[in-house]
């Protein structure tokens, strides 16, 4: 290994990215990888333990395979681990047929002496739905992305038919199942990695020190540091062109915007909207951007006695000047959210009239609620910019502000990482703003996790709002087979949540990323998860 790279990667370890002298000059450190800003510290590195909204997808993705993954043109399901599929009849069946000679990651704590089966795929899943097997409590046990779906409930049994054939059964269709399966979160792990640990006594190893099928290992870790992956030689897909990948996830010295001008980052994800002049003016870097499944919105808790008046959840609604939001702080980049839905999804509903800002009669809802210059509220705001809100603090600001213009008292508590679904602390709060990244195309995926009466109870659904008639146009649109219906369905379900208020969309974001110009193969996904493999460098 070239020295000078050696220097750089042990500087790196020690100091956070931050201390080494100009590598940027130096053409062979450069070949040999590339460093990402953009990532937050991850709490975990099994995406199966997630909430939804704050995942590692860019991380996940280049450790984990899926069964299945997602076409980013047509968002339908494809193959991955799983070679094929077929349906049975009556929609309750799946039988995939798994691919063979792929390899688990070999690491510093386990070397694989079988390649990926059937076991695999059932222990993934088994873990996740059954209480009693070994690992099903490990790391807490919670597992909110799916309880949000009501997984358990839906998988009647997972069974090995052979080391290549795995079938899932039923317990009701589902037209998303394909498309859950083919999410981040439907991560597959070794299950002969998994027996090593619980012979060794350290099964949460199995979160803290992954081993999956993907392009990249993690090699690395230094909390609040960096992340190191290093290449996987043995992917099935083919090595991956770069021999590792840098994480910068530290807080201290300069912004990601500095780093990433003074080439102490190759890739910035997620750029604040008021920075992209800058970098289109610089003749070093990229700009790519997609148009992204996602929605920024503000969760009302409707577990305060307040906010449980829906002439109140309506008054803030009418409060907010989006278009305000929309120059403020996606500078012309977003589009005003009418729905949760934005509007590339199919069953977008695109005859909802848009909510106009209106003061006047917000402040006359308040006063007939008994909540005239009275209320107030406490509003949390996650500081890392994400695809769907590029400036949370501005965001927050100015929503303060609209409300203070109607009487509403909002104190803002700024967090540097989001609350976990259900923790403590999340329950003292009035207001949340957050937003949600799809995980696959389907509608189902913005609507049940996010506030189904299963999300409620997962600890997903932040608005902590349960209606049973919404959840039954859900069961409705997932069991019908005929797409005109689902459409229906849906668009009843926006029509709903347009009159009950749980929540305020504001806005659908555009993501953005910034690479040097050296750097190709960057590409974005509207699913926020993309593979590294093929990345590689021109100089």
């Amino acid at each position: 290994m070239n020295a000078c790279f050696r220097l750089l990667l042990t500087c790196a370890g020690l100091l956070g990215l931050t201390a080494c002298s100009q590598p940027q000059h130096d053409n062979t450190i450069r070949q040999w990888g590339f460093i990402y800003c953009g990532q937050d510290t991850p709490w975990t590195f099994n995406p199966q333990l997630t909430d939804g909204g704050h995942t590692a997808d860019s991380l996940a993705a280049q450790v984990f395979d899926r069964l299945l993954q997602l076409d980013p043109i047509s968002h339908l399901p494809q193959p991955a681990l799983a070679s094929s599929w077929s349906v049975s009849e009556d929609g309750l069946e799946y039988t995939f047929t798994l691919r063979k000679d792929v390899r688990f990651q070999q690491t510093a704590n386990f070397a694989p002496s079988r390649h990926f089966n059937a076991e695999d795929v059932v222990f993934s899943f088994k873990r996740v739905i059954d209480p009693k097997h070994p690992y099903h409590s490990v790391s807490g046990g919670h597992y909110p992305w799916f309880e949000s779906q009501s997984f358990g409930q839906l998988i009647d049994s997972i069974d090995s038919l052979d080391t290549s054939t795995v079938r899932f059964t039923l317990t009701r269709p589902d037209n998303a199942f394909l498309s859950t399966l083919s999410s981040s979160y439907a991560a597959i792990h070794s299950a002969e990695y998994a027996d090593q640990l619980l012979r060794e006594g350290h099964p949460d190893y199995i979160d803290t020190k992954p081993v999956g099928t993907g392009p990249f290992y993690l090699a690395e870790y230094h909390p609040h540091d960096l992340i190191r992956l290093k290449r996987n030689a043995f992917y099935w897909r083919g090595a991956p062109f770069m021999n590792q990948v840098v994480f910068d996830i530290s807080s201290r010295g300069t912004g990601s915007l500095a780093k990433l001008l003074n080439h102490e980052c190759d890739v910035l994800s997620s750029p604040v909207a008021s920075q992209l002049p800058v970098i289109k003016n610089n003749p070093d870097f990229e700009l790519i951007a997609q148009t992204a499944m996602n929605v920024a919105f503000l969760a009302i808790n409707n577990n305060i006695p307040a906010l449980q008046d829906v002439r109140v959840r309506q008054a803030l609604n009418l409060a907010i000047n989006r278009e305000n939001l929309l120059d403020s702080v996606y500078y012309g980049t977003g589009t005003k959210a009418k729905t949760l839905l934005p509007p590339m999804s199919w069953a977008h509903d695109a005859h909802l009239t848009d909510v106009n800002y209106d003061p006047d009669t917000a402040m006359a809802l308040l006063k007939e609620a008994g909540y005239s210059n009275n209320l107030h509220l406490i509003l949390a705001v996650p500081m890392e910019p994400r695809p769907y809100n590029p400036s949370p603090r501005k965001t927050a600001e100015l929503i303060q502000a609209d409300l203070r213009a109607v009487g509403v008292d909002v104190t803002l508590l700024l967090q540097d990482r989001p609350l976990r679904p259900g923790s403590v602390a999340q329950k003292g709060i009035d207001l949340t703003l957050t937003g949600w990244v799809a995980d696959n195309g389907d509608p189902d995926n913005f609507l049940r996790p996010l506030l189904s009466c299963s999300a409620k109870q997962a600890g997903l659904n932040v608005a902590n709002w349960c209606n049973l008639q919404f959840d039954n146009l859900l069961e409705l649109a997932s069991r019908t087979t005929k797409l005109d219906q689902r459409m229906d369905y849906y668009q009843y379900a926006q029509g709903i949540l347009r009159d009950e208020v749980p929540i305020i969309p504001l806005a659908h974001g555009i993501h953005y990323q910034i690479h040097h110009k050296s750097l190709h193969g960057l590409h974005l996904s509207p699913f926020g998860t993309r593979s590294f493999s093929n990345v590689y460098r021109s100089e």
